[in-house]
């Protein structure tokens, strides 16, 4: 360290000096130095204050430049360095050496500028101001091609540099995107995919880049897919495999790039890893299991992507993917119950898997997770019975297969995202009459029903659980289902539905209500005065911003509470006729003619 003091001192006296022997003398000695101890010969140097000369040796012409700037380099490995370099202002003399032709230059000029761009605000800002950035994708677009070792090693050392100064920095990221770095990037993978270290440089870049939505139009418009399955068929190792996926998951939420990965034959790489993998207790081998799977079922999230896997029912892919339901591997089950939830996202596509069996493989999954069972399979079979569920033709198949008995062992679940997903199914399921008015008499249902409705801190569930009690109503029109509902005390949840911000639940609330004062007036006549139903129907009436729908119900059901005095009572004492008459006018004529209506009724029975 007495030896560096000297080197240092000396280092000042001829970098004044230029004497180009002595000064290479001098670097050479911190080079050494640094390898030995880098901390340590860093702080020296801070210290010293010969940082502030380094800017002037910087020249192109100087013989001594390649060494000054792996100086800086080996320095800029510190964090503390990295802000006393932009202060000394190396920054600007830096990005002008980019424009050398010396190789030996440019190398350790782009390494000096990537160091200091690491985890650095400052430094990065001083390269952007520098426009630092632009020369270097200039010079990977023009040596993109070359394959010489020596370039390759530049071209590696450029892609780091880019890396370090876009990481984590959306308006940096955003620049480079803009700059056209995307295809360049996908151009330099397909050429030098032999070199792993160029290789790895650019897929961290491309993880970078893909986070950022903006960027997604230019990779779809590039052969990254191809490029990136033919890279993955060739790894073996488990990290770079990882790698690869850490780029492919960002981009497959893009639909175009989707369907591009699935015709480069990403799915049966894919499938490849689930088979090699499954029965493995290996820490890495599970995680990629799960990570193969699950873009697995991204990639079916797109509508071209999933057509095409799907082929008729016939995919050898779609069929691959319903071998993982009856499995012992969770992570199998769960991808290849959301795997079927994707499949079912159009009518064709339900019909074929319900008449081919598929709700009994769903069930059966179900059946194994009922005790303590993983509440993620739950919930992927229940999303994959529901979609299987919206056809029409499906619902009395479904029903018949007992579907609604499989979904009801999961009532005393406290997850509430089964909850909302057995909600759903059931709500599909209850078109028919039959269905409906035997769920609806179902006490332990309701009750439970009645429960969720309160769940406020899950306002999917509280909606669902409102929905599908109007729906019992509505579909099975059964005094007994009323009763039962009554009986729970679901009757104020139906009041206040009719106050939802959401017209569709407005209007199935105000339905339910009609047939309950028409059907059973009597039994629901405290519940529906204590819940102020008359001082609702008052405000949706006179509130401008009513839809047409929700003022036509709330006639509807004026008149039908007419048969309950105490009910009467309030509505005369509300004036109704007022604001019943302004609707005579109304530019709907449906809401006009049952204002008529109303307004008659309202007049007679006064």
């Amino acid at each position: 360290m007495d030896n560096l003091s000297d080197t240092l001192k000396k280092l000042k006296i001829t970098a004044v000096d230029r004497t180009e022997d002595c000064l290479e003398g001098c670097l050479d000695c911190l080079l050494q130095a640094l390898a030995q101890n880098n901390t340590e010969t860093s702080e020296k140097i801070q210290g010293s204050g010969i940082l502030q000369l380094f800017a002037n040796l910087l020249t192109p012409q100087s013989s001594c430049t390649a060494k000054v700037a792996n100086i800086i380099a080996e320095v800029a490995k510190n964090e503390f360095m990295r802000i006393p370099c932009v202060d000394a202002g190396l920054i600007s003399p830096l990005v002008q050496l980019l424009n050398s032709k010396d190789q030996e230059v440019l190398l350790q000029t782009g390494r000096a500028l990537g160091n200091i761009c690491y985890d650095s605000h400052e430094g990065r800002g001083a390269v952007d101001q520098a426009g630092g950035a632009q020369i270097v994708v200039a010079h990977l677009r023009s040596l993109c091609s070359r394959t010489d070792p020596a370039n390759e090693e530049l071209l590696t050392v450029f892609c780091g540099m880019l890396m370090n100064y876009s990481n984590e920095n959306d308006s940096l990221q955003a620049q480079l995107i803009n700059m056209g770095v995307i295809p360049t990037l996908v151009k330099l993978l397909g050429i030098h995919c032999h070199n792993a270290a160029l290789t790895e440089m650019c897929l961290v870049a491309f993880g970078n880049l893909a986070e950022l939505e903006s960027s997604k139009e230019q990779f779809a418009s590039t052969n990254i897919a191809e490029e990136l399955v033919k890279l993955f068929k060739k790894q073996i190792e488990h990290d770079k495999r990882e790698m690869i996926f850490e780029v492919l998951a960002p981009l497959a939420e893009n639909d175009a790039i989707k369907l591009q990965l699935v015709e480069a034959g990403l799915v049966e790489c894919l499938l490849e890893i689930v088979q090699q993998k499954v029965d493995s207790d290996k820490e890495d081998d599970i995680a990629e299991l799960k990570t193969a799977s699950d873009l697995m079922v991204l990639l079916l999230l797109g509508d071209e992507s999933m057509q095409k896997l799907f082929e008729g029912g016939k995919g050898s892919v779609f069929q691959r993917v319903l071998s993982w339901i009856p499995s012992n591997n969770h992570q199998l089950q769960l991808a290849g119950a959301l795997a079927i939830a994707n499949f079912a996202r159009n009518d064709g596509n339900c019909i074929h898997m319900v008449d081919n069996g598929i709700v009994e493989k769903l069930m059966d999954l179900l059946d194994r997770h009922v005790e303590d069972g993983n509440v993620t399979v739950q919930h992927a079979a229940l999303s994959a019975l529901r979609n299987l569920a919206i056809p029409v033709v499906n619902k009395a198949k479904m029903l018949s297969a007992g579907v609604t008995e499989t979904v009801l062992k999961f009532l005393k679940s406290e997850m509430p995202p089964v909850q909302f997903k057995l909600l759903g199914t059931l709500r599909m399921l209850i078109d028919a009459q039959e269905a409906a008015e035997q769920l609806g008499k179902n006490v332990k249902l309701v009750e439970r029903l009645v429960e969720w409705c309160e769940a406020k801190d899950h306002a999917g569930v509280m909606g669902e659980s409102n929905r599908l009690l109007s729906a019992l109503i509505r579909h099975s029109k059964s005094k007994d289902v009323i009763k039962t509902i009554v009986q729970s005390g679901g009757i104020k949840h139906l009041v206040t539905m009719a106050t939802s911000e959401h017209v569709i639940m407005q209007n199935e609330a105000l339905v339910a209500l009609a047939l309950i004062a028409a059907l059973e007036l009597g039994p629901a006549e405290k519940d529906l005065e204590s819940a102020k139903l008359v001082q609702i129907l008052h405000r949706l009436l006179a509130d401008e911003r009513s839809a047409p729908e929700i003022k036509y119900n709330s006639m509807v059901l004026i008149c039908a509470l007419m048969g309950s005095e105490s009910l009467y009572k309030e509505v005369q004492d509300l004036a109704f006729l007022d604001v019943v008459s302004k609707l005579r006018s109304h530019e709907n004529k449906s809401v006009a003619q049952q204002a008529s209506l109303t307004e008659q009724r309202l007049t007679v029975e006064s």
